[in-house]
């Protein structure tokens, strides 16, 4: 790498791979292991804000404890000292994490349609992450495309639990100081509604995902984000059947009840969700477990069974 910064005495930062409203991600190396590292940094102007740096550090506390193969491992967490005007230092937090090579979900539809069988795997990958989380208690309240990553050996992992909260916490709502948290086109309507957040509230945000990579695109979609919003809480989307004729009414009552308005017409579990995904996947035709391995050359996609 070409830098010599190293945080900890112990991990050397390297290149920016990643970047976000609140933080960057840098590919990083282990001096001890010699392996490859992702580094989350906090950015430094968010440092100061006592909020931001809590939030940041509950993301590592959280995601440290879920051991399952398609969410993103925690190795360890510190803080880097950094100079903050008028001779003050600031304690800028960072988390080291498994690096994931590979592309995000959000590219690989930007470049192609998933087959169904391609789909419904990838689907349920993401439930059965959701499933372990809200099981251990932590909702991720950002599922998207984009926080979701495909290996090139054709894993799943979810990723960026950097708004993700304790179920039951009152503070598990929509906005701060005015800002989205979250991603408007996967926003459940109570989280539009700036309402505490649940485990079907990951559900509704998974539910968007699934119609994104049935018909490309989300279920709602405007011009900014407070038009989207509206449309989460007040108007339903299209079938995903009138987007694709091979799809069948089974399919779209799975889409039915994910993207209720009110969760207690989703479904209450992401278990349940996956079980009524891969039953209707059944009526298509799509009863073999199968892998996605992409190509990080060309970027394409493959199955393997």
């Amino acid at each position: 790498m070409s830098t010599h910064r190293v945080l900890a005495g112990r991990y050397e930062v390297g290149e920016v791979i990643g970047f976000g409203g609140t933080a960057d991600v840098h590919l990083g190396r282990d001096l001890g292991s010699g392996r490859p590292v992702a580094i989350k940094v906090l950015r430094r102007d968010l440092a100061r804000d006592p909020l931001f740096h809590s939030r940041f550090r509950r993301e590592a506390k959280s995601v440290a404890g879920l051991n399952h193969r398609a969410i993103v491992e925690i190795y360890d967490t510190g803080y880097e000292e950094v100079e903050g005007g008028s001779a003050r230092q600031v304690r800028v937090p960072f988390i080291v994490m498994e690096h994931i090579a590979g592309r995000s979900l959000r590219d690989v539809l930007r470049s192609r349609r998933l087959t169904l069988d391609v789909t419904i795997h990838v689907q349920a990958e993401i439930l059965s992450a959701l499933d372990f989380s809200h099981r251990a208690g932590v909702i991720h309240r950002d599922i998207k495309p984009a926080n979701v990553m495909i290996t090139p050996e054709g894993a799943v992992k979810v990723v960026d639990f950097g708004i993700a909260r304790a179920s039951g916490d009152p503070a598990a709502t929509l906005t701060h100081a005015q800002v989205f948290l979250g991603t408007p086109s996967y926003l459940s309507s109570e989280q539009a509604r700036g309402e505490t957040a649940d485990v079907r509230s990951d559900l509704y945000s998974a539910g968007c995902l699934l119609y994104e990579l049935f018909t490309g695109r989300p279920p709602f979609v405007g011009d900014d984000p407070v038009c989207v919003a509206y449309q989460h809480v007040h108007e339903e989307p299209l079938r995903v059947s009138d987007y694709d004729p091979d799809l069948t009414p089974a399919v779209d009552a799975v889409l039915v009840k994910a993207l209720a308005k009110a969760r207690e017409d989703r479904f209450q579990d992401a278990r349940t969700f996956a079980d009524a995904l891969r039953s209707a996947g059944r009526g298509l035709g799509q009863d073999m477990p199968m892998t996605l391995a992409m190509s990080t050359q060309t970027g394409t996609a493959a199955l393997a069974c």
